[in-house]
């Protein structure tokens, strides 16, 4: 059996960075096993691709949620990573820390090291970024772009049109606050994908140290009585069997990490024992507590071109084609969210609880086999989109059987708080109100989603409802705790009940923060990484 110090499950946002952490000093062997392949792809490296990879099963999960009641019963998609660097891979690649009250929440749940104060220069250590925030970091591995120079001339009269609407301009969304509305930074550099796995995966390759296995399925944890000594794994066709020298170190994410724990046997053992699988550790945390932003879109019909008319056409994309082959600039270089914000649905909040994102494109027409980024609608058009910050309703994630090439079972529990419903009520309102400033009427034919015949606040329930769905957020899983009577790790990301193991990715979140979260997976990394070190010595 082949031994390494550390062996750690998955590639992602925080598995990337924490195989950077561990193996710079030279002195520890790490193995990296990621489930996916190469991140060597065209369509990963071109930042408006991810339009491509959405339903492209060679670098993502594809995973379905079960059919959920507060989503009309639809059985929402959600798209995860298998690939180096994960979902970052196939990410809209908005970068924002999440708000400073966040953090100092977790650390108030009795999770000392986990303030803002506390994480707030691990974030600044990470960046390196081209624009003139003052907050962001610069030098660091992870490039951060200002990109509002590429931005569509639309979405710069959105950002006019939600300050109209009462919204005050934010330079910087990671600054003193998050509130208002303005540019989002993004995760590119030279007009290509900065993902974890080129910012920190990548680099730590080079090494002597750390060896990296494509297509590595792990398939459970191993266990000598409660210490976990390796794990098991299939490649090409094959078993394998590693060991861990000094910790296994489980980031796969908030969907495979509590699945890999539950076949393992640290779980509900009531559940894995009707499975077949005997009990290491008895934690009914393990997959519960499952936390998610939902977002909606209002689309429009619009009266001057949008990029519709620059995607759609064969002789538009070619020309996109080009100006990106040639210069790494143009529309194929940014995010579809350009330009938005955050916003309180009520004046009483003391803080922002929704996110605005303005795109300037539509995609009502669909298109078979990927999302219609690279083919928008034929019309001039375009969206206002919005999710939920702190949404109240929570889910769970718990595996069917032993088998662990079967998907899990996802329920999500959307809008199953009356909270959740009457916030993201008011939120839509606001989008009308957005809709209905001096900039933005003028420049509207009409309301195409969910139309001018939805206006009853029973109606636009209901909408919401059918339409609404992940923004590709899930957390909290694994959570971070002191007690494990509610937690599955330690505020030192040890897993309860057991020694030689640690989970480092989104699962751990003690609760979701307010916007995107592979910023933050990407701080866990580093952190977790840090907590790892120190308790070497």
């Amino acid at each position: 059996m082949r031994s390494f110090d550390f062996i750690i499950v998955g590639s992602g946002s925080a598995g990337s960075v924490v195989a950077n952490r561990l193996s710079e000093n030279g002195r520890y062997s790490v193995l990296v096993l990621e489930a996916g392949g190469s991140d060597r792809r065209f369509f990963i490296a071109m930042p408006l691709g991810y339009g491509k990879t959405f339903y492209d099963k060679s670098v993502n999960w594809m995973y379905r949620a079960e059919p959920d009641p507060g989503l009309a019963g639809n059985a929402d998609y959600w798209p995860r990573g298998k690939v180096l660097g994960g979902s970052s891979s196939i990410n809209a690649m908005v970068y924002v820390r999440g708000a400073r009250e966040d953090f100092d929440e977790w650390r108030d749940r009795g999770n000392p090291g986990w303030g803002a104060a506390d994480v707030w220069p691990i974030f600044k250590a990470l960046e390196d970024h081209d624009g003139p925030s003052d907050s962001l970091g610069r030098g660091g591995p992870l490039h951060v772009s200002d990109c509002s120079k590429l931005f569509h001339p639309l979405a710069n009269k959105l950002i006019i049109a939600a300050q109209e609407a009462g919204l005050a301009y934010n330079p910087d969304f990671n600054g003193a606050s998050q509130e208002g509305v303005g540019a989002f930074r993004l995760t590119t550099k030279g007009g290509r994908r900065m993902s974890a796995a080129r910012a920190f995966l990548r680099p730590a390759m080079k090494r002597p140290n750390v060896t990296v296995l494509t297509g590595a399925m792990v398939t459970r944890i191993l266990f000598e009585g409660k210490q976990a000594v390796g794990v098991a794994f299939t490649r090409n066709g094959r078993s394998e069997t590693v060991k861990a020298g000094r910790e296994v170190v489980l980031a796969g994410g908030s969907v495979n990490t509590p699945q890999l724990l539950e076949i393992s046997g640290i779980g509900d053992p009531a559940r894995l024992s009707q499975l077949g699988i005997d009990v290491v550790y008895a934690n009914p945390n393990v997959g519960e507590n499952l936390q998610d932003h939902l977002g909606i879109n209002y689309t429009y019909r619009a009266n001057i071109p949008s990029l519709n008319q620059v995607l759609r056409p064969w002789w538009g994309k070619a020309i996109a084609g080009i100006e990106y082959l040639l210069l790494r600039t143009g529309p194929l270089s940014i995010s579809m969210n350009q330009g938005g914000g955050f916003f309180r649905t009520d004046p009483s909040r003391t803080r922002a609880n929704m996110q605005l994102y303005f795109q300037a494109f539509s995609t009502i027409v669909p298109k078979n086999g990927e999302r219609p980024i690279l083919t928008p609608d034929p019309w001039p058009g375009f969206s206002i989109g919005l999710s939920n910050c702190r949404p109240t309703s929570t889910g769970s994630i718990h595996i069917r059987s032993a088998d662990p090439l079967q998907a899990p079972q996802i329920v999500a529990n959307a809008f199953s708080t009356e909270h959740d419903v009457a916030e993201m009520l008011d939120a839509v309102k606001f989008l009308r109100k957005v809709a209905a400033t001096p900039t933005m009427s003028k420049l509207i034919v009409e309301e195409l989603l969910p139309g001018p015949g939805c206006r009853s606040d029973e109606e636009l329930i209901a909408d919401f409802r059918k339409r609404s769905g992940t923004v590709y957020h899930p957390v909290s899983t694994c959570r971070m705790g002191p007690d494990p009577a509610q937690s599955v790790v330690d505020p030192r990301l040890k897993v309860h009940g057991v020694d030689g193991l640690r989970i480092i990715d989104c699962s751990i979140f003690p609760n979701i923060i307010s916007g995107n979260t592979n910023a933050a997976a990407m701080m866990v990394g580093a952190k977790g990484a840090a907590l790892v070190l120190e308790d070497l010595q």
